[in-house]
């Protein structure tokens, strides 16, 4: 009887072959499909409908307040009162506030002469103006450059302050934090920071202090961001196209009808008594500037997003650079949200529309659902469902929703409409970084506090030294194989083959392409290759 028991479960093969091992794979998958993959299969794809809906209806809501602006005309003047500065003839220069402008900078040699050059040349009476520039390099040869840098505008007559610490403790929440503690900073009643690569344009106080000074209930004013280095390569159009929808959109629509949207951590005016009554800079996630947002608007201060204020900046040019900057702004607001929510939950000053707003648009949605219904739902759920036909996604879901996302995306940048194809496929491998930082956020996991600063190439000044002398490099192999990338092409390549060989409903033609998406990225093919030498 145990001789005829063994040939069932390995029919007509020895035991031990190689083909054993095939058969018994195959008995062991007919034994847990049917009562365990798929149920849980449908229970993701229902799960996913419903985030899809929920993505799909928070951007049409979205869409519609922002049509609903342009055509009755409102603008931050016509909400806010608005007066230029002007100086008294009796107070002099004292009229106007008294500002602090802090740069906060790591190991940046390519662009610290930049933020320092353009803070510098800001419109603004002298005596009325702090330049603060928060070194926390590490490199004593960058460290000397920075504060010569310094020494040389003071020399100019720039009432400029060099500051450093003996440690990193908090990475630029404590820079910004430590910043805050000098003496001088007592008697400064805005704050403005600008991150080491932003470019200010010198008219950039006159137009954001008179709103501050004249509406007492605002806490912050922000501007938007400009890339210099937009067309230095595919990887920037694209992220231009995603930042640019944030900006158009997503800051638009918070600014107009709650009064509330996160700061973007640099091109913003602050009001120290709200910095202060918040709680001022923490470092208990690494989104150091949505946390103090959060914080302040529960204290019942109101924000304004100025769109028509563009303070120029570098985008991330190296993949390498860019996975680390999507790390960390995927995993803080995820962990953020689980630090706040009940905080927000209970608060007494806000309205319930607004904890509403801010629990489930801001913070579940847009940081949540939007990052994880696009990787499990385009690179796991529908590629599985290629492989277990029992279970189906309806055509609404897997093509109507994402169309008519990708085609209200579209908005924020027009002159890239033709990328949209490369836009989807782009976000899609983005998606298994941002999916993974969410969770990582959520449950707290290791890599919770990883900070790595953003490399920054100096894109304005590459782009004139490249005009004068081609610039040569080297390729290493080695360095740009990046395995989580090539692990989702091979598994969404395979579906694809099963799909040709034994599917029917022709998603073998996204599989492949996408599949191809992973692979370019999973062999850096993305992006500029800066070798290190």
């Amino acid at each position: 009887m145990g001789r005829l028991a063994a040939a069932t479960v390995l029919p007509n093969s020895a035991l031990g072959g190689t083909d054993d091992i095939a058969v018994q794979l195959s008995l062991l998958w007919g034994w847990i499909k049917a009562p365990l993959i798929v149920p849980l299969l449908n229970i993701a794809v229902f799960l996913c409908l419903i985030m899809s809906l929920m993505l799909l209806i928070e951007r049409v809501y979205m869409s519609i307040v922002i049509l609903l602006l342009k055509l009755s005309g409102r603008s931050p003047e016509t909400r806010y009162k608005f007066q230029p500065m002007k100086e008294d003839v009796e107070l002099g220069n004292s009229s106007y506030p008294m500002v602090l402008v802090q740069i906060p900078m790591f190991n940046e040699r390519e662009v610290y002469q930049l933020s320092i050059g353009a803070a510098c040349g800001l419109s603004w009476p002298s005596d009325r103006l702090i330049i603060q520039v928060l070194d926390d390099s590490t490199d004593l040869t960058i460290k000397d450059m920075v504060e010569l840098e310094c020494q040389r505008w003071a020399s100019k007559g720039i009432n400029i302050k060099y500051e450093v610490r003996d440690n990193r403790k908090g990475y630029k929440a404590g820079a910004l934090r430590e910043g805050m503690k000098r003496g001088y900073v007592k008697s400064c009643d805005f704050v403005v920071i600008f991150d080491a690569d932003f470019q200010p344009e010198s008219d950039f106080l006159t137009r954001t202090i008179p709103f501050l000074v004249h509406n007492p209930q605002l806490a912050l004013v922000q501007a938007r961001w400009e890339f210099v280095n937009a067309d230095e390569c595919l990887m920037t159009r694209l992220q231009e196209m995603s930042l640019d929808y944030h900006f158009t959109v997503e800051q638009e629509v918070g600014s107009s009808t709650h009064a509330f949207f996160g700061f973007n951590g640099t091109a913003g005016v602050w009001r120290i008594a709200a910095v202060n009554e918040a709680g001022g800079w923490k470092d208990r996630t690494t989104v150091e500037d949505m946390d103090l947002a959060v914080r302040a608007s529960l204290k019942g201060w109101k924000f304004l997003y100025l769109g028509t204020i563009k303070v120029k900046n570098e985008l991330p040019s190296t993949f390498k650079a860019y996975r680390y900057q999507q790390h960390r702004w995927s995993c803080g607001p995820a962990n953020l949200f689980r630090k706040m929510v009940m905080e927000i939950v209970r608060n007494k000053k806000v309205s319930l529309w607004k904890k509403v707003h801010v629990i489930y648009s801001f913070f579940f949605v847009r940081k949540i659902i939007a990052h994880i219904i696009t990787f499990v739902l385009y690179c796991v759920v529908l590629p599985a469902t290629v492989v277990i036909p029992e279970v189906q996604v309806p055509k609404w879901a897997a093509v109507y929703i994402p169309t008519v996302i990708t085609i209200l995306n579209a908005v924020g940048t027009p002159r890239s409409i033709h990328l949209l194809v490369f836009w989807i496929l782009f976000e899609n491998v983005m998606s298994l970084h941002r999916t993974m930082a969410t969770f990582i956020g959520l449950l707290e996991g290791v890599r919770v506090n990883e900070w790595i600063v953003t490399e920054k190439l100096g894109g304005a000044l590459k782009a004139k030294a490249a005009a004068k002398a081609p610039r040569l490099r080297r390729f290493f192999f080695g360095d740009r194989i990046y395995l989580l990338e090539l692990g989702v092409g091979a598994f969404l390549f395979s579906c694809g083959c099963y799909d040709v060989l034994f599917g029917n409903n022709h998603y073998f033609i996204y599989l492949f392409v996408q599949a191809l998406a992973f692979f370019v990225m999973g062999f850096g093919y993305v992006g500029i290759y800066v070798p290190h030498t």
